[in-house]
């Protein structure tokens, strides 16, 4: 492993939950955005029978509304220390 790679992994292993909480935020915000645009390209396909099976909407708001409680909670954790 590369010594940048080393020190991020240490750093990551003495985080704090407010920082578990804020890369797990970022994660579901780009599993939300990931489902918008799948959910987009859904809505704009050329075979109307050709729906899916995947509810990308659901998986969209519920990730959203997780993601940004997720950062908002990081948030106030750092600021209290």
């Amino acid at each position: 492993m590369p010594l940048a790679m080393t020190a991020e992994l240490h750093q990551l292993r003495f985080a704090s939950d407010a920082s578990f909480a804020a890369l797990w935020g970022v994660g579901l915000l780009l599993l939300s955005g990931v489902a918008l645009w799948a959910d987009i390209k859904r809505a704009k396909r050329k075979h109307v029978d050709r729906v899916g099976w995947v509810p990308w909407t659901k998986i969209f708001y519920i990730s959203a509304l997780l993601g940004v409680t997720l950062v908002i909670m990081a948030i106030k954790g750092w600021g209290k220390g």
